[in-house]
């Protein structure tokens, strides 16, 4: 009798640890997706000046987090007002990054050469980064305030140009 009873307990006990070990299983295979109001995730990379940034070196400032890649169409077609846009806002606070998931670096250079964008580059070949985020579509981009809170995340290209998108980042910047 005691034995069975032992043996109940047992039973109870594994199936327990079984569902934990799932739930576990389940909540590690979910995806992370940064949204707004979310806190960015930290990062460092080195950029194509030689220099290792981390988001943390852009308190104060309004950080566009822009991830893109030279195979990317809409990427590229999104670049010049991306460009544009830091020359417009690079005395108010705002600075652009820009993290290329190419894996390319002969590719990524050569593009980068011939465009000659005005706001910093970095490659993350292996999308570490990106995948911190929960980015998967290209071109992303994360408004990253001076606290470090995601307050706007665009999927996909924008002109950055437009009337409105400088209305919207010049009432973050006085905010």
């Amino acid at each position: 009798m005691a034995a069975v009873k032992t043996d109940r307990i047992l039973q109870g006990l594994i199936a327990a640890t079984l569902v934990a070990l799932t739930c576990v299983v389940i909540d590690t295979m979910r995806e992370k997706v940064v949204v707004a109001g979310d806190t960015a995730p930290q990062f460092s990379i080195a950029t194509d000046a030689g220099r290792t940034l981390t988001r943390s070196d852009f308190g104060g400032k309004l950080l566009v987090l822009n991830f893109w890649a030279t195979w990317c169409p809409p990427c590229l077609e999104e670049l010049p007002s991306l460009d544009e846009f830091q020359k417009t806002f690079a005395d108010s606070g705002v600075v652009v990054l820009g993290v290329s998931v190419d894996q390319n670096l002969r590719s990524y250079r050569g593009f980068l050469a011939k465009t000659k964008v005005a706001f910093q580059t970095a490659r993350d070949p292996e999308g570490k980064i990106a995948a911190d985020y929960g980015t998967f579509k290209y071109p992303e981009t994360y408004i990253i305030d001076s606290q470090g809170v995601v307050v706007e995340k665009i999927v996909g290209a924008v002109n950055w140009t437009d009337a409105g998108m400088i209305a919207r980042v010049k009432r973050l910047i006085s905010s």
